[in-house]
């Protein structure tokens, strides 16, 4: 699917599940792909497991973005790295823990799209990049008013994004999935009280697997969807449909 005249596509917060899932997904199909993610042992692993290759750094820092990427010939990019933050409503909610949520899933994906971007337009070559959003962004979920706002300024992100770079002939896309049932989620999203109701809502009725996350973010990197941009694609089981 991606061959030997496309760039490598840069994935970040691929030392997590469905970032680790997109690198597996775009190296299988032919992809050269650089992995970034908080987690270097990790990153080690899925190197050796796929031949990605890996690049560190900090979302929360531009000095430590420009630097990774400035310079650097990419094609496309995934940006997947990110942070739940807490559950809290909005009368409880820690500013601190708001502004790290902020700092990561929006302020840093729009870091990692600035230089990136910089870089597919000197090359010249078009590209895509694939914002990883969430359900969250687009209905009102109960404790989430961190998560969901990050969310929801990234889908904002997404569509300005495609506006100004669609004349260079480079796609921004996001994906919203619903919750992947992840030990981190668990403890929240395997209550009862929790799953129970929100699944009952959904009408496939059950979580959503890294590689059915994976799946759709490597096919709006691909060709086949050349003329696709500025969309926001829930991956939800029907869930914002309702």
């Amino acid at each position: 699917m991606f061959g030997s005249d496309r760039g490598p596509i840069l994935v970040t917060g691929a030392s997590g599940g469905i970032g680790g899932a997109t690198v597996r997904h775009l190296v299988a199909a032919g992809a050269d792909v650089i992995a970034s993610g908080r987690n270097e042992e990790a990153l080690s692993e899925l190197a050796g497991e796929t031949g990605c290759r890996t690049r560190p750094f900090n979302l929360e820092s531009e000095a430590s973005i420009r630097d990774a990427l400035e310079g650097l010939d990419l094609w496309g990019v995934v940006n997947c790295g990110g942070f739940g933050g807490e559950i809290a409503t909005p009368m409880e909610t820690d500013i601190a823990v708001f502004d790290r949520v902020i700092a990561i899933n929006t302020r840093g994906a729009l870091l990692v799209t600035k230089y990136a971007s910089q870089s597919m337009i000197r090359l010249g070559r078009g590209g895509a990049i694939v914002n990883v959003s969430s359900q969250a962004s687009l209905v009102g979920l109960k404790g989430h008013i961190s998560y969901g706002a990050s969310k929801a300024a990234l889908d904002n992100i997404t569509r300005v994004s495609a506006l100004e770079l669609g004349p260079y002939n480079i796609r921004v896309n996001a994906v919203n999935p619903t919750v992947v049932m992840t030990p981190m989620s668990a403890w929240y999203w395997g209550r009862p009280e929790v799953q129970g109701p929100f699944l009952e809502t959904m009408p496939l009725g059950r979580w959503a697997t890294e590689d059915e996350i994976a799946a759709p973010i490597v096919f709006l990197l691909s060709d086949g969807a050349s003329m696709i941009s500025g969309v926001t694609l829930p991956i939800d089981g029907g869930f914002t449909a309702v």
